[in-house]
Parts: structure tokens; C-alpha cells; sequence
């Protein structure tokens, strides 16, 4: 099928055109009729489906018909919350490339930047606004922003929502909006919590699931490294080193992790860059600018801050803490699978991790490939010390798994090959 056949106007199929876009991905293929038969919809997808086009498309579609022979100032008619700065930047962007020859306008709004250029944006008139929960309620306060002309609303990344506390303001941002409107609602996963608030605000909606086997771990090469601890920093090295990687995106749990990681990466003569929470926003902008250029050749997130990444073309995202949630792997490894495109991802995992990856690979039902041959494969009797020794404080502990790593030579470890997770 193809976009043209969906019943999508001749300014956005242009558009479309320009960005190379002419086939729908599954997600695309069954929202956008829905949509523009005017339903409400709850929709279960990941990043890397396609679900911005998803709903962009048919949300100018509505504006861009209703404005036709209207000359009045643009009045907020379409309200996207979304978790955080990048993913909201990122649904501007896309709103902006489909509809160039619309005329349809919008702007993004969020915290950690002062309000002046927002509020001026705003002042000029908007027919789309894309936001953060906080710097929306925010502007409301203050009388900058108006929710009584909404007509299409849409609630993006909604288990991430909540994970990150902002319950509390999503329902502040329901209360405010018309009850006559197109109410659009988008989910990873669905536990009880999901489903609860995805009923609060939709009426009778359309449901369109695309599971995660689908949409990314069928496609993405995937591997994984046994590894302990102490020598995931050294195989991450190798790794790079040893193989021509134009752009890798690596996870780490923590802020700190990631700081050390780029650190190390740095002192190893490796071009690297963090983006996480604790990082200004113009620094994770120009972070992730820097990124997409290919100035950076690597990439260190947390999770919460990758929302929004979308690079071309990445060549590889490594898993350098496997996640306790098995579907923020899915999130995870679709950043090098995005849409139809292929990829590779690889993970790292040490003893206390294995229960991770059987959790994930029960998920995607699907056995992910070890690399068995390469410079830091951990001892097994060491690994076993490294779970069963005894301490009296937690950072004692912390040291004593470190010190029980294998810590020989490993270039005489293995006959580790270029591209081992090529050959899985």
C-alpha cells in the first residue's frame, strides 16, 4: 500500500514525498484511516514504529481542510503532551516537514529554558502545540495558553508519563480540555494503570497494537557479551576499536554511569558525548546536534533522555546495562531498527544481569545469540566468587565484585575476530 491510497491530501503527500516516504509503516497503514474518519484511538506501539506520521498526518489533514478560505489567527486547535524536551522537539520537527505546504503552524514548548522565545511563538498564533506536562501547565497559570479551542488531542509515550511522576499533571491537563474533541492516546505497554487513564480520557476508541516482536526485535541483529562488571568499559573499547562504527548509541542506568562512561571513552582517545537529565538543554541539544552530524561518534544516554533521539542510519546501539524492563529493551534496540530499516544491537551482561535478559528474551520470545569468543569473557569460577563473597557495606560489596573480575591479559584470552556480532 501506498500513502497515496490512505486518502491523504495532495500538500502532505508532496511533503511526504520529499522526506522519501511513499510506503506506510503497519502502524501508519491502520491509524491514519481512523483518524481521519475522526475516532478516537488508543494505540500500543514503541518509538521507531512510525506512530508521529501516525498521528502528524492526519491531525494536519483536519486543520489544513477547516482553514481553507480563513484568513483569522491561528488559535491552538491540536495539544501533543509528551515526556520529555528531545521527543517533544522531535514531533515539532515532524509536524513541521509534513506540513511545509500546509500552511498549518505549530510550536513546542517545554521546561529547563527560559519561556521569552515560547511565549512569543505563542503569541503569534499556533494551530498545533506540542508540549511537556510541566511547562504546559505552567504557561496555563500564567495565561499564555488556552485549551478551550482544542479539538484533537493527543497523549504520547503514556507509560513513560508515568513512570516519570506526572500522573498528577496529566489530570490537571484532561480537566482543562473540551469534552467535544478527537482524543488520541499512545502506549508501549499496558498495565492496569495505562488502561485506567486511557479510559478517562477516550470515548469509544479504535485500538491498533503493534507488539514488539513486530515492530523491532525481528528485524535488529541482535547479541550479547557475558561480561563482567569491572571489564564492560574495556570490551566497549575493544569494541570500537576493533571495528569501523560510523554512530553507536550506548545506555546506561544511571546519569553517573553515563558521565564515566564518556569519561573513560574519552581517555581512550574515542569521541564521545552524555545526554541525560542533569545536563542543561542546550547541552543535550547540542550534544545530540553534534551527534547526528557525525561530529560525535558516540552517543551515551540514559533512557529517559533518549526519547526523541532519531538518527539516520545508526549503526549500533549497545546495551552497556541491560534494563530491568524488558520492554524498555524493545524502546532500546529500536533506535537502530527504526520504521522498515534493519540494525545491530548488542548487550552486555554480568551475573547479576542474567535474570534480566531471560526476562527479555521471554518477552520477544526470541533466544538473543552470545558471542562466546572475545578478550574479556569472565572466568567461571570468578563469577561465582563474585556473587557468593560476603561484605559488611554496601560499597564494600560494590568493590569486592570489582576486584573478582577476570583482570589477566585479554589478548591472549581469545581469537576475537572483526564484526563478531556479524557472524552470530
Amino acid at each position: 500500500m501506498k500513502f497515496k491510497e490512505l486518502g491523504i491530501i495532495a500538500p502532505i503527500l508532496r511533503a511526504l514525498e520529499d522526506q522519501g516516504y511513499t510506503t506506510p509503516t503497519p502502524i501508519q497503514e491502520k491509524t491514519i484511516p481512523v483518524l481521519l474518519r475522526g475516532k478516537d484511538l488508543l494505540g500500543c506501539a514503541q518509538t521507531g514504529t512510525g506512530k508521529t506520521a501516525a498521528f502528524a498526518i492526519p491531525i494536519l489533514q483536519h486543520i489544513y481542510q477547516s482553514k481553507q478560505g480563513y484568513r483569522s489567527k491561528a488559535k491552538i486547535r491540536a495539544l501533543v503532551v509528551t515526556p520529555t524536551r528531545e521527543l517533544a522537539i522531535q514531533i515539532g520537527e515532524s509536524f513541521s516537514a509534513y506540513g511545509r505546504y500546509t500552511g498549518v503552524r505549530n510550536t513546542v514548548i517545554y521546561g529547563g529554558v527560559k519561556q521569552g522565545a515560547q511565549t512569543q511563538a505563542l503569541s503569534r498564533g499556533v494551530d498545533i502545540l506540542v508540549a511537556t506536562p510541566g511547562r504546559l501547565l505552567d504557561l496555563m497559570q500564567q495565561g499564555y495558553i488556552s485549551l478551550r479551542d482544542i479539538e484533537f488531542s493527543v497523549l504520547d509515550e503514556a507509560d513513560h508519563m508515568l513512570d516519570m511522576g506526572f500522573i498528577h499533571d496529566i489530570r490537571k491537563i484532561i480537566a482543562k480540555l473540551p469534552a467535544k474533541r478527537q482524543s488520541l492516546f499512545f502506549s508501549a505497554t499496558m498495565p492496569p494503570a495505562i488502561i485506567s487513564l486511557s479510559q478517562k480520557i477516550l470515548g469509544n476508541p479504535e485500538k491498533v497494537t503493534i507488539k514488539p516482536g513486530q515492530a523491532t526485535a525481528e528485524r535488529v541483529k541482535q547479541a550479547v557479551y557475558y561480561v563482567s562488571k569491572k571489564n564492560k568499559t574495556k570490551l566497549l573499547i575493544h569494541l570500537l576499536k576493533t571495528d569501523s562504527i560510523d554512530s553507536t548509541l550506548v545506555f546506561s542506568r544511571t546519569k553517573h554511569g553515563a558521565n564515566k562512561i564518556v569519561r573513560l571513552l574519552t581517555n581512550a582517545g574515542i569521541n564521545a558525548d552524555a545526554i541525560h537529565g542533569n545536563k542543561s538543554q542546550g547541552a543535550r541539544q547540542r550534544a545530540l546536534g553534534e551527534f547526528k552530524r557525525g561530529h560525535t561518534n558516540v552517543l551515551v544516554a540514559t533512557d529517559i533522555a533518549a526519547r526523541g533521539i532519531d538518527v539516520e542510519e545508526l549503526s549500533l546501539v549497545v546495551n552497556y546495562d541491560l534494563p530491568n524492563v524488558p520492554e524498555t529493551y524493545i524502546h532500546r534496540i529500536g533506535r537502530t531498527g527504526r520504521a522498515s530499516a534493519s540494525g545491530i544491537a548488542i548487550s552486555f551482561c554480568d551475573t547479576e544481569e542474567k535474570p534480566y535478559l531471560r526476562d527479555i528474551q521471554r518477552l520477544i520470545s526470541q533466544v538473543v545469540p552470545v558471542v562466546k569468543e572475545h578478550p574479556y569473557v569472565p572466568n567461571p569460577l570468578e563469577e561465582t566468587v563474585e556473587t557468593t563473597q560476603p561484605s559488611r557495606r554496601p560499597q564494600q560489596q560494590h568493590r569486592s565484585r570489582s576486584r573478582s573480575s577476570y583482570s589477566g591479559n585479554p589478548q591472549g584470552r581469545s581469537s576475537y575476530q572483526k564484526s563478531s556480532w556479524n557472524r552470530q
